[in-house]
């Protein structure tokens, strides 16, 4: 099965397709303060109006593309380390946030999400 793999692996990258159908994931860090989750991602090399930021649910998503700015044919690549195409991560929040007061930055090549802290959830309590 592994040999298979790799076979498959290498003809993609003779035909220059191995990342034809692969989106990249996206480094974060992750942290929290007393009023807020902070989201932190290096993302070099894209322009602020290829992000996107959703919050569906529980989950945060980023989504990006970085464009390759001069095509250069595979066989004259020595080395080819850097990720070009589209990429996201999606993160799981801790806790309850407010959605209404999200906000953004993107300065020097770092995304920088910080989300505040919800209420905590009230306790019921049942009566018989």
């Amino acid at each position: 099965m592994l040999k298979q793999i790799k076979e498959k692996l290498k003809n993609n990258q003779q035909k220059g397709d191995a990342h034809a159908n692969y989106e990249g994931q996206l480094a974060v860090d992750v942290f929290q303060t007393k009023d807020s989750i902070v989201i932190q991602a290096p993302i070099a090399g894209v322009k602020l109006a290829d992000i996107s930021i959703a919050i569906t649910d529980d989950v945060l998503t980023i989504r990006g593309e970085r464009k390759q700015t001069k095509e250069v044919e595979r066989k004259h690549y020595m080395t080819q380390e850097c990720y070009w195409g589209a990429f996201s991560r999606s993160i799981i929040l801790p806790e309850d946030i407010d959605k209404e007061n999200v906000k953004a930055k993107f300065k020097d090549g770092i995304l920088s999400v910080t989300l505040a802290k919800g209420a905590p959830k009230k306790q019921i309590a049942v009566e018989d």
